[in-house]
């Protein structure tokens, strides 16, 4: 007879209660409108992987997708269409009077249109590629201002012969810009496809035009988003959530999903964090933001959502009544050795993502059409000298190195998880060392990725590493030439000379490798002719078939520069003034520049660059776009 076993007894010791840790709250990450509809934005799936790693419940979801497809919808549409007959027809832009028109074309082609590009419909490129198909309303006119009409011939000439499918796609980028113009002209002005009510946090000292806008009657899309983070909530019932804010243009959408959430769930704490809070509000003083959220965290965010959660020491976060801390950087290995954070992509469906083609360009395509895995691969930047960058922030200036074999890996763990291969790599700079390693493992585990990412024009990047990176999958690069002039370039401290990003372009080229440089225009002491001089060394770029797509802005003096730190008082620089209840936002500041208007010399480049991208107007001087831009204006 076997003997009884003894009776455990169903209290538990304070000893061993205490010893057990308490069972972490449910976190919900979530992205806000809008950012792009092709690919998740990378920092939720980054924390979710990292916070899981540390057996903490997750789920994410990308409010920016979500609100895209709730606007493009035959019952929106049906809803603009009633608005639409509200307004006076004297004021119909060509949008709305496109609309009023062929209203019942757009309601039955919104959600087909969708479906191709989500590519669930591919058969329709056949009839979408039709010229006749789609109404052609403003964004149809950008592809040639000269044209009346998209036309076989111009097709053709786009596409070529079995450009079908492309030719489709763009069709119904410009189908569906043309369809969010319509939208915010009838429904909601912040409607956006990239841009939500960006106006409202572009150089914002004072938070008072967001609180008032909060604190205003909801608009279409607020109702929106307030129904989808209503459910949200009542599926997960989180006890965190964390809200990323990446751009100008995702700040309001993510101070009104925390409102709803204060509103719907007043006990879930609310963390902020992301680029625009990295760089934006490090001098914040305005204590009302924490009405709306409890914790504000800086840099990568990985050991303060540990302090956040109880977890380990609260570093790097701000709550009411602090101020931020500048300690040393933080990452997923922790202070040690760092390593290639495993993005967790669970409950993420990518066939709802849309693939949109914005450009002719092929290197331009990249950022909106595919369904990227986006993965940071060194952190920080191996330069960080540059005189016009914020160096001074962590994410920047603190530079750390994965090991290549633990970097490999990552991008295997991910591309078995999701059944993606192709990866947008984040990097600040990406390092012609690590590249190379990390190619040689690829092709040494025989794995067939695609990739593209960020590099500076180094002398490192020799065609034979070139070759190399071609080999392992890689697709396009981005460089930064600046302001492509020789003075300018060392001036700003930049480290490379119009030659040397010449003699990259030719590498880069002779692989197969596609190429986008950024450029800027106003740096102080930047004259016009060094300006039309850079845009004619842009144009043989294009002519010589070196770079395919090209992106010009502004010269922005930032707070967080050693330009500000070092010239600010020389240039005339101020920070703009906070408001009456404290600073919100500090990152641009304006300085005294003597010189006339820059906006005629910015719309000159840019229609150059447009036309190059096309491989229209290779032979036209500088001066031609200068006097195509007086015209035009």
């Amino acid at each position: 007879m076997n003997a009884e076993p003894p009776k455990r007894s169903r209290k538990r010791s304070a000893a061993a209660a205490a010893a057990t840790p308490a069972k972490t709250p449910k976190v919900l990450l979530l992205t806000p409108p809008m950012v792009q509809l092709n690919t998740p934005y990378s920092a939720v799936p980054v924390l979710a992987g990292f916070l899981r790693s540390q057996g903490v419940d997750v789920a994410q979801a990308d409010l920016s997708l979500e609100l895209a497809l709730r606007m493009f919808t035959r019952s929106t549409l049906c809803d603009a269409q009633k608005a639409l007959a509200k307004c006076p027809r004297a004021e119909d832009s060509l949008a709305r009077t496109l609309f009023r028109l062929k209203s019942e074309v757009y309601i039955n082609g919104i959600e087909p249109v969708v479906a191709f590009l989500q590519g669930r419909a591919d058969e329709l490129a056949y009839r979408f590629a039709r010229p006749d198909e789609l109404p052609e309303g403003p964004h149809f006119r950008t592809l040639d201002p000269e044209s009346t009409g998209w036309t076989f011939e111009t097709q053709q000439q786009l596409f070529g012969p079995l450009g079908i499918f492309d030719a489709a796609k763009m069709r119904c980028t410009l189908f569906l810009e043309d369809v969010a113009q319509i939208l915010a002209e009838t429904l909601d002005p912040n409607f956006a496809l990239a841009r939500y009510a960006e106006h409202l946090a572009v150089a914002a000292p004072s938070f008072d035009p967001i609180l008032e806008r909060l604190e205003g009657p909801p608009g279409y899309c607020d109702y929106i988003l307030e129904s989808l983070v209503g459910k949200l909530l009542a599926r997960h019932r989180p006890g965190f959530v964390g809200i990323t804010v990446p751009f100008p243009g995702t700040v309001y959408g993510a101070f009104r999903i925390a409102r709803t959430i204060r509103r719907l769930a007043p006990e879930t704490r609310i963390v902020l964090g992301g680029g625009y809070v990295n760089s934006e509000l490090r001098e914040l003083t305005d204590e009302r933001v924490f009405d709306s959220v409890d914790f504000i965290c800086y840099d990568e965010g990985f050991r303060p959502w540990l302090g956040v959660l109880g977890l380990g020491p609260r570093v790097r976060t701000r709550v009411r009544g602090t101020t931020p801390k500048s300690i040393g950087g933080l990452c997923a290995g922790g202070d040690g050795d760092y390593k290639v954070p495993v993005s967790d992509y669970t409950g993420v469906d990518f066939s709802r993502y849309l693939q949109v083609v914005e450009s002719t360009s092929p290197m331009t395509r990249l950022w909106s059409d595919g369904r990227w895995l986006k993965v940071q691969l060194a952190a920080g930047c191996y330069w960080h000298r540059c005189r016009f960058c914020d160096v001074a922030l962590d994410y920047i200036g603190t530079y750390r190195l994965p090991d290549p074999v633990q970097a490999v890996d990552a991008l295997q763990t991910m591309a078995e998880q999701t059944g993606i291969c192709a990866f947008h790599f984040t990097d600040e700079a990406m390092p012609p060392a690590l590249l190379r390693a990390i190619s040689q493992e690829i092709l040494r585990r025989k794995l067939t990725f695609v990739w593209w990412g960020n590099i500076r024009f180094d002398a490192g990047f020799t065609p034979e590493l070139a070759d190399l990176m071609a080999r392992a999958g890689c697709v396009g690069v981005s460089a930064g030439l600046e302001c492509a002039h020789d003075r300018l370039l060392k001036l700003m401290n930049k480290g490379i000379t119009c030659a040397r990003a010449r003699e990259t372009c030719e590498n880069l080229a002779a692989a197969g490798i596609l190429v986008h440089i950024y450029l800027m225009y106003g740096y102080p002491t930047q004259t016009k002719q060094e300006t039309l001089e850079a845009l004619d060394f842009v144009r043989q770029l294009f002519a010589e078939g070196l770079v395919q797509s090209a992106f010009w802005h502004r010269f922005a003096l930032t707070v967080h520069s050693p330009l500000a730190a070092e010239k600010g008082e020389a240039l005339g620089a101020t920070a703009p003034e906070p408001g009456p209840h404290g600073r919100f936002a500090l990152n641009e500041i304006e300085w005294k520049d003597k010189r006339r208007s820059l906006d005629l010399l910015g719309k000159a480049l840019a229609l150059a660059v447009y036309n190059y991208e096309m491989s229209r107007g290779l032979d036209e001087t500088p001066e031609f776009w200068l006097r195509l831009a007086r015209r035009t204006r």
